[in-house]
């Protein structure tokens, strides 16, 4: 009754409006009074990469329980006297050869993630989005790529320890660093290290204290080593100071803490182990004295991703730190340090990578170097019929031809991968050649899976759905020597 009635209220003063004496009051109404509808496009845009290029290239395998998936390496067959030579005088028997065996295992570990979605957020969320199945979704998304990072950069094992002391410098002019003796202390990072710090957000990530959704918490180390004695330099207005590490093997980062001694805050992050300071430094940034212990590794909670797999030097994959030098043209339309790693690999394996992955940064510096000038007369052009003349700009290597492998060599793609640090050229044999035909390794690397992704939506406790997604899991490399790794490259 109260709906007719307003209806024909709202008639009969639409008909006095636009003829009544109120038709020419001035009774204006705009945008602004906020009196509109509101246009919302439903439902919202996820605009977030969610790129998982290793969890989908490595194939996963459903393991038999226990703690974790173990097995047998035969590394070697040692021949009888000369491991050389096989001659036998007739009539007799050779000697009996040897095995070279080791035993290798890989933990499990589990990987999770957990959301939660209150009453009155699903209530409100009517109309708009199906909030519930929306929030499973995102989750899912972001447990697969914290199992992205694990693949690629993961580390139980490789302990950066205490950061060698910097060598530094002053020189140059021009510069508007103050004048003033400077003390630098450097800390390495991991793969970990460099993605979860920042210069001027949260600093060198140390170690953090994780509150579950149950209440209980649990620590992580954050991928930082221990921090370099420090070292110190006068510098003169208009000097620039240039600090400068010998790197571990395994530092993929280096954090710099710069000021007067005892006042140390970091100023920058790099992936080569050097550093220049032109201008005055950054205020309020981390203090030196928040670093005291090596927290590199999740040795109880986490696995071993490729990139720890092959920087282990009980691996024996091929490693090579530049230490901020760039890439080298060979002159023949081709990469020098690309070359000799593809060349090492054969030569103490007999094999060659299927696979390079790099970083936006070596991407352009490997093109730079095959597309220059000296390497110009071994490029062929294409034009096709009907548009002559027109040239597409922005060339790429794409591939990289290896001589170095059996039946005239192997033709290599080379990808860009997001999470690949800067100053990273990642080499990976997915799968072994035709000599390796009676390894009985299905695949190079495998994802061991006690137990894969599976979700759990809590008993409820509170007004709200808490649910969260895990899998029980190990990265399992049977041939890590079949990767080969460049590190500390420069821009250029």
């Amino acid at each position: 009754m109260s709906n007719d009635i307003t209806t024909e209220t709202l008639g009969m003063l639409k008909g006095v409006y636009q003829s009544g004496p109120l038709a020419k009051a001035g009774n204006t109404v705009t945008t602004a009074a906020g009196l509109v509808n509101y246009d919302l496009q439903a439902p919202a845009k996820n605009l977030y990469p969610i790129i998982t290029i290793l969890s989908k290239k490595i194939p996963r395998v459903k393991g038999k329980g226990g703690t974790a998936t173990n097995w047998k390496q035969v590394n070697n067959l040692f021949g009888s006297g000369f491991d050389a030579m096989g001659w036998v005088p007739e009539g007799q028997r050779s000697g009996v050869m040897t095995l070279d065996v080791t035993d290798k295992a890989a933990s499990y570990r589990t990987l999770g993630e957990e959301a939660a979605l209150t009453f009155e957020a699903q209530s409100a969320s009517e109309g708009f989005e199906d909030e519930r199945s929306r929030s499973s979704i995102r989750l899912l998304q972001k447990a697969m790529r914290k199992e992205e990072l694990a693949i690629l950069g993961g580390n139980a094992s490789v302990a950066l320890g205490t950061c060698a002391t910097p060598t530094l410098s002053a020189s140059g002019s021009g510069a508007t660093l103050p004048a003033l003796t400077y003390s630098v202390i450097c800390v390495e990072l991991t793969f970990e290290g460099l993605k979860n710090s920042s210069v001027s957000a949260t600093g060198v990530a140390t170690t953090k204290t994780i509150t579950g959704q149950d209440g209980q918490t649990f620590s992580l180390a954050g991928g930082s080593g221990n921090k370099s004695t420090a070292a110190t330099q006068a510098v003169t207005l208009g000097q620039t100071l240039t600090a400068t590490v010998v790197p571990s093997r395994s530092a993929l980062g280096f954090a710099w803490y710069v000021g007067a001694s005892g006042s140390e805050t970091l100023q920058a992050i790099t992936t080569v182990p050097t550093a220049a300071f032109s201008a005055p430094l950054a205020s309020g940034n981390q203090a030196a004295t928040a670093i005291t212990a090596d927290n590199s590794r999740n040795q109880n909670l986490g696995f071993d991703g490729l990139l720890v797999n092959a920087l282990n030097p009980a691996n024996n994959a091929y490693v090579k730190q530049l230490n901020g030098a760039t890439l080298t043209a060979s002159g023949r339309g081709s990469v020098t340090e690309i070359d000799v790693m593809l060349k090492s690999m054969w030569d103490n394996y007999k094999l060659s990578s299927t696979v390079i992955y790099v970083s936006a940064q070596e991407q352009q510096g490997i093109t730079n170097k095959v597309l220059s000038g000296t390497s110009g007369s071994l490029l062929r052009q294409n034009i096709a019929m009907g548009e002559p003349g027109a040239i597409v700009a922005g060339n790429v290597v794409a591939h990289y031809y290896n001589p170095f492998a059996l039946n005239g060599g192997v033709m290599i793609p080379v990808l860009l991968h997001p999470d690949v640090p800067a100053g990273c050229i990642i080499a990976w044999a997915d799968n072994l050649p035709a000599q390796y035909q009676s390894n009985e390794v299905p695949n190079v690397a495998e994802m061991h899976l006690r137990r894969d992704w599976y979700e759990i939506e809590w008993p409820l406790v509170t007004r709200s759905y808490q649910h969260g997604i895990y899998a029980e899991e190990t990265l399992a490399v049977y041939a890590p020597f079949a990767m080969g790794v460049i590190t500390g490259v420069g821009a250029g």
